[in-house]
């Protein structure tokens, strides 16, 4: 029976690269790259083969591979594995490279930098500090060949072959035997009378000084080089100058060195080191210093090494957000970092983290999210948008902050290219006709608007036939004008994806009424956009061959290189959509005031005048040094609102700052988030319009479905009870104002895409609503003579009888 000795190289977890060894170091190893079989993850082995005639060399590699298993701190090279045979040994650690090759590397591409320098050799001095003080052991190895450089750019203390015990156990200091290595010993150790007073230290000093020295300058020629310091820094020389004293006694312990040079304005005193120092304790500091951490920490990033960032701090700000509650202050860092990431990479590493995030209920992380949304949605495939992401979006759609519900209309310009059919035709234009009905919040109704004209190329054609026209006709009666502005600018953005007929019979009707309206920006808007459809219905009248051309777009696939506009929207999207409401509201302070004073106009002829109620203070209104700020972005120019992409689309940013500092998050404060969309006057502070004339168009939260009106609660007053057009109080009178006869606004369809919609003439008959009312009022007054006539009959009743009946 025959037995075959199994090979423990084969049998070895770890293999060897084929390529060939990465550097041959003074000494008896050499380092290779390799892999774990398993995993495949990288990881660097020192081999060291086995020759006869060389028994002292193989104990030192033997010992060598003793003392770096026994040994761990975060600054000595970590071993992961070793292997031990007749021929060989083969020791497993951490990817790393020699810090010559590294060195050398980064001068090809512009050389380290200084902090970068500092904090290698913080490292190296720690794991010194370690040996001699804390393990009474001496290196007796350090030079350039004996640090490491890991793929975070940390530095790493190797070479321990010729390490001994300070205390004199198991002999003096092995010999060397290469010459390489021998000029970095220091000069007391040719004095063999043994007069010499030294530390136990001394030696290590020496060579750290030799170390410092080559770092600057490149490899040591000479030991009588140390004396002139060359490239050292100024701040470093000082110190350097006591390594390499002649007095073994006067040489600093390595603890002393690293207090010396920490010192103010030192050498290892800088932005890097303490980022480095900080995060190797985050773990047992304070929430409020992690916090100023990480919010200081972006302004940093660019300063520092790539590898560093995606390697050391990456880590970090994962495993804060994970375990730590850092919350949202990591966002921004983390997003800063991902732009150094492989598309591979951040899917693996940020992408499970971000899908974390959209779930979380803190409403400071998701208006963080929504508002850098830019800076992540390219890594974000359709599965996870559709499945993920956009089920916790929409929730904004219904907060209570509006500031959340202006950022999550805001990011459908970037997520909508991402949805799928029933997300985007259906749930998200359910909830844009709810906003462009309902919300109270002029500029979020506004921007509804606008983010309905930019994402319109991606709506199937059914959807984008039975939603645009409808919803852009429903905008230009809004009491708000810039979103008056916004229809009227979506129906020439979109001009394309309408057939001719529906221009001629729903679209300039539309428009034509817009000609006398009491504001000139959306008198302007409505004849540029009628000249618009008018020179493209004559084009076709004049050849009818056009028509086919000319309609291409309208029953089209929706597409996203349909529209080669909508791209290019989507450019400013999440930075400039925002803006254009608020500097139209700037720009038109008597249409602003127009909506908030609409309920004080005169009331309709045969119905009662109702005493509007006072409007609170709010907390979120703006301060003195915002409205400043704000005043500096008038517009410069009426020609400007002539192209969506030339525009800045008004923004509740500020607002969202002041809201997102007050503590009351709960839904029920809604009260306290203020009016966003309210002017400040100084002089006149005007109650905010009542919108129950919107809520009498019934509920949307049915989506498409079709529904009755539902009644209103006695008290309310209809939309035809406001006067929305009246003329407006303003220094200059308006020719314009007088001429208004936009119709008063009516009770709605519940969707866009009704039949309702298709005419567009105000419907003069009464509506469900006001039938209902007059029906309560008639049964009111008859229970009201029932009760009266029953009491007459009766009489009064006197004190004690007692009721029969």
């Amino acid at each position: 029976m025959w037995f075959f000795a199994r090979d423990p190289v084969r049998d070895f977890p770890f293999e060897l690269s084929p390529e060939p060894p990465e550097s041959s170091p003074p000494g008896p190893w050499v380092l290779h790259r390799g892999r774990k079989k398993a995993t495949g993850s990288p990881v660097s082995i020192f081999v060291y083969d086995v020759k006869p005639g060389q028994e002292e060399q193989t104990q030192v590699a033997k010992a060598a591979f003793k003392r770096l298993k026994t040994l761990r701190h975060p600054n000595i090279l970590a071993y992961i594995d070793g292997l031990e045979t007749e021929k060989c040994l083969h020791v497993v650690t951490e990817t790393v490279t020699p810090l010559g090759t590294y060195l050398k590397a980064r001068s090809e591409a512009g050389g380290p930098k200084e902090p970068e320098l500092s904090w290698g050799l913080h490292q190296i001095v720690k794991a010194l500090s370690f040996l001699v003080n804390d393990c009474s052991l001496i290196h007796n190895n350090v030079c350039m060949a004996a640090v490491f450089v890991d793929r975070a750019g940390e530095w790493k203390l190797g070479g321990l072959d010729y390490m001994y015990s300070a205390q004199g156990n198991g002999g003096g200091p092995p010999h060397k035997g290469v010459p390489e290595l021998e000029q970095y010993d220091p000069p007391e150790l040719a004095d063999s009378s043994g007069r010499v007073v030294k530390e136990k230290w001394s030696a290590d000093m020496w060579r750290l000084g030799c170390l410092i020295w080559e770092v600057f300058n490149g490899p040591l020629p000479r030991a009588a080089a140390l004396r002139n310091p060359g490239k050292i820094p100024k701040s470093l020389v000082p110190h350097y100058c006591e390594l390499v004293g002649a007095n073994p006694k006067l040489r600093p312990n390595p603890a002393r060195f690293l207090q010396n040079c920490r010192a103010p304005g030192g050498f290892m005193s800088n932005r890097f080191v303490e980022t480095n120092l900080f995060l190797e304790e985050i773990q047992i500091k304070e929430p409020a210093e992690k916090q100023k951490f990480f919010q200081e920490l972006s302004e940093s990033l660019g300063s520092f090494p790539e590898d560093f960032c995606r390697h050391k701090v990456l880590p970090q700000l994962l495993t804060a957000f994970e375990f730590g509650n850092a919350g949202a202050v990591v966002l921004t860092p983390l997003f800063k970092v991902g732009e150094l990431l492989k598309a591979d990479e951040y899917q693996q590493q940020i992408v499970p983290v971000l899908i974390k995030m959209f779930s979380s209920t803190d409403r400071a992380m998701r208006i963080r999210l929504l508002q850098q949304m830019e800076q992540f949605i390219q890594y974000l495939d359709e599965p996870t948008v559709n499945t993920q992401i956009f089920p916790h979006v929409v929730h904004g759609f219904l907060d209570t902050n509006p500031a959340i519900r202006e950022q999550t209309v805001k990011s459908m310009l970037l997520l909508a290219p991402k949805l799928n059919e029933n997300n985007l035709n259906m749930e998200l234009m359910k909830h844009f006709a709810r906003l462009q009905a309902k919300d109270d919040q002029g500029p979020i109704r506004c921007n509804t608007t606008v983010c309905l004209g930019k994402i319109g190329s991606y709506l199937s054609a059914s959807t984008r036939h039975r939603v645009l026209a409808s919803a852009f006709s429903r905008a230009t009666k809004d009491p708000f004008a810039p979103s008056r502005v916004a229809g009227v600018l979506g129906f020439a953005a979109t001009h394309n994806l309408y057939s001719m007929t529906d221009c001629a019979h729903k679209i300039l009707p539309v428009l034509c009424g817009l000609t006398v309206d009491p504001e000139k920006s959306v008198r302007d808007q409505a004849f540029k956009a009628i000249r618009s459809f008018l020179s493209k219905l004559e084009s076709v009248s004049e050849d009818p061959t056009q028509l086919a051309e000319v309609e291409k777009d309208v029953h089209a696939a929706s597409s996203p290189g349909m529209g080669g506009a909508a791209a290019s929207w989507a450019g400013w999207a999440v930075t400039g959509v925002s803006s254009l409401t608020s500097k139209l509201i700037r720009a038109h302070p008597t249409a602003a005031l127009a909506e908030t004073t609409a309920p004080q106009g005169p009331p309709p002829e045969g119905h009662p005048s109702l005493a509007p109620a006072p409007v609170p203070a709010s907390p979120t209104s703006r301060r003195p040094e915002e409205a400043q700020e704000g005043d500096r972005h008038t517009v410069e120019d009426s020609s400007t609102v002539d192209r969506w992409d030339d525009e800045d689309w008004g923004s509740l940013e500020q607002e969202a700052e002041t809201v997102l500092a007050q503590e009351h998050w709960r839904s029920g404060d809604q009260a306290s988030l203020g009016r966003t969309g309210q002017v400040s006057n100084p002089d006149h502070r005007a109650p905010e319009s009542n919108w129950s004339s919107w809520e009498a168009e019934g509920s949307w939260e049915q989506g498409w479905q079709e529904r009755s009106s539902p009644e209103p609660p006695e008290g309310t007053r209809l939309a035809s009870e406001y006067n929305w057009g009246g003329p407006e109080a303003n220094d200059k009178g308006d020719p314009f104002a007088a001429l208004s006869s936009r119709p008063s606004a009516q009770p709605r369809p519940d969707s866009w895409g009704d039949d309702n919609w298709e005419g567009l003439e105000t419907d003069s008959r009464q509506t469900k609503a006001e039938l209902a009312r007059k029906k309560r009022e008639e049964r009111r007054r008859e229970m009201e003579a029932k009760r009266a006539e029953k009491k007459a009959a009766k009489g009064p009743m006197k004190l004690g009888a007692r009721k029969l009946d």
